[in-house]
């Protein structure tokens, strides 16, 4: 006699921090979810995280492998500006260990978590959901392991394969491409290497449409790139980026790659009983690429609309997740997006954004918002001030 596939409330497709982040979310609410994730797959990332995300999810300082006080924009030119943060950090974790402790944390709420590979969805004769993936140690030509779910949470990255199949309308949302190699930091003051300064580097042969970087780890170093252009050599631009920093010579720990979605799908559940979240449903911010926090609060967001669903069968619950999440950082992606757009076209674009970044009044309100996450309201005159100075940039009447 065949046994009926086990039966979950919930089933979490992905286990980075927005899978892990609504999977604690639902197993803290009585929950049973499952949380199903590929072991040994790191994302390339700067692994940034602002003080906003550490004290809402309660990340402790132990995973914080550097405290970075400053960033550093380096224009085409080479012109070098240092933008200071006056009083306070950004920290920086190891996507390896920040992610499984995520996992760990679910697993601790109550979540029932597996190794394996996302196969498809069906629907059972009454239609449930039926959830078919491959377990990591499944033999070769096994038939793929069911379960059923009243509800499932797709947070399995850009080229989601549950967004494929349970929104078949729903467009591919653009995208870049990031690479980035983990290096041994080199000593510190070597070849100008700060540990507590993120290096951020507009100049459109290292990338023709983003930015590369150098952010700090404390004993290891994340360098790296990304642009949207079919055919631009991704490795070839951090080895001239590395062969430009005196970074050449120091060992490589490994090397990875993904897509980074560049704005939020348009729709996010199949109005039924999936649900997108983090780079599945495209919330990585423009211009920046930050993703860690958005992530983690799209995956909040995902928990609280699935247990509404969950609570009252009503399947309109679902949508709640994306509309709560537009109405509180819409704006900011909106405006990003417009910069990303205009300012990195091309290197005299480029030069001037860099340029811009020396102001005062810019360097204080871009960390006010970094850090706290919403826009600054509170300086009027700071804000005037900057659309004049941006309108003289735009119009040619600053030199850069």
């Amino acid at each position: 006699m065949i046994s009926a596939p086990e039966t979950f409330d919930a089933v979490v497709v992905g286990g980075g921090p927005a899978g892990a982040t609504a999977a604690t979310g639902l197993a803290r609410s009585g929950r049973s979810v499952l949380l199903l994730d590929r072991d040994g797959r790191i994302k390339p990332c700067g692994g940034a995280i602002p003080p906003r995300l550490i004290r809402d999810f309660g990340i402790p300082d132990s995973l914080l492998v550097a405290r970075v006080k400053s960033a550093r924009v380096v224009s085409p030119s080479s012109r070098e500006v240092d933008m200071p943060i006056d009083g306070g950090f950004v920290g920086m974790v190891d996507r390896d260990v920040f992610d499984e402790w995520l996992r760990a944390r679910a697993a601790s709420a109550g979540a029932e978590r597996r190794s394996g590979t996302f196969v498809g969805l069906s629907r059972t004769a009454d239609g449930t959901a039926e959830v078919h993936y491959r377990p990591r140690a499944a033999a070769r030509g096994a038939a793929p392991v069911r379960v059923r779910a009243r509800a499932v949470i797709g947070a399995d990255g850009a080229n989601s394969a549950v967004a494929r199949q349970a929104l078949p309308g729903a467009a591919r949302v653009p995208h870049v491409f990031a690479y980035h190699e983990i290096v041994r930091s080199p000593p510190e003051g070597a070849a100008g290497f700060e540990g507590a300064r993120c290096d951020v580097i507009y100049r459109g042969s290292l990338s023709p449409d983003f930015y590369s970087w150098i952010f700090p780890h404390g004993e290891t170093t994340s360098v790296g790139t990304g642009s949207a252009h079919k055919g631009f050599s991704l490795r070839g631009a951090v080895a001239s980026l590395r062969e430009s920093t005196g970074l050449a010579g120091v060992e490589t720990l490994r090397c990875e790659g993904a897509p980074i979605p560049l704005r939020p799908r348009r729709v996010w559940d199949n109005g039924r009983d999936v649900l997108l979240a983090g780079d599945a449903a495209g919330v990585v911010a423009p211009a920046s690429g930050e993703g860690i926090y958005y992530a983690m609060v799209g995956g909040s967001l995902a928990a609280e609309a699935v247990e509404a669903l969950l609570e009252t069968g009503d399947c309109r619950a679902l949508a709640t997740a994306r509309r709560r999440f537009m109405k509180t950082h819409g704006k900011v992606f909106w405006i990003l997006g417009i910069m990303q757009r205009f300012w990195y076209a091309n290197d005299r674009r480029r030069e001037r954004f860099v340029s811009i970044c020396a102001d005062p009044d810019v360097q204080q309100l871009t960390w006010q918002a970094y850090m706290n996450k919403e826009l600054v309201r509170a300086r009027p005159a700071a804000h005037a001030r900057i659309f004049f100075k941006d309108l003289g940039h735009l119009l040619g009447l600053v030199s850069p």
